[in-house]
């Protein structure tokens, strides 16, 4: 005797989506593999001006001296990516304005690359805590 009930629709993601999504989701990882670490060195960056910021009296010192304290900080937090020439000290009311511009070039695949630009300022006042 034959069973007359209709088969049951099929659920479910076949193999091919299921390839197609894994394929995704690895392209996504395997970007933020690659910007993750720029990100996080920019963030250094970023900590380590805000930290020159509030320094008392920082707009006193001398350019050479900003700028050695700057590159003791970002030796400590490992920021290879900023260059001397990519940072800019000048004079400005009370004090200066430093400005960190500078570009991470990063390969992705094959001859493909990755160029991120950052650019950030503060204000450095002669009496410290100046504000962006």
């Amino acid at each position: 005797m034959k069973d007359n009930r209709a088969a049951a629709p099929a659920r479910g993601i076949t193999l091919i989506g299921f390839v197609i999504v894994l394929a995704v989701v690895g392209f996504f990882a395997f970007m933020a593999m690659k910007l993750v670490p720029i990100y996080q060195e920019y963030m250094s960056v970023v900590s380590a001006m805000d930290a020159l910021k509030t320094e008392a009296g920082i707009g006193n010192k001398s350019p050479p001296q900003i700028r050695d304290m700057l590159a003791r900080r970002f030796d400590i937090s490992y920021v290879e990516s900023v260059k001397p020439e990519n940072i800019k000290l000048s004079r400005s009311g009370e004090g200066y304005t430093l400005q960190i511009k500078y570009e991470v070039r990063k390969p992705f695949v094959y001859n493909i690359d990755i160029v991120v630009s950052f650019d950030r300022s503060v204000e450095l006042s002669r009496f410290g805590g100046g504000v962006d």
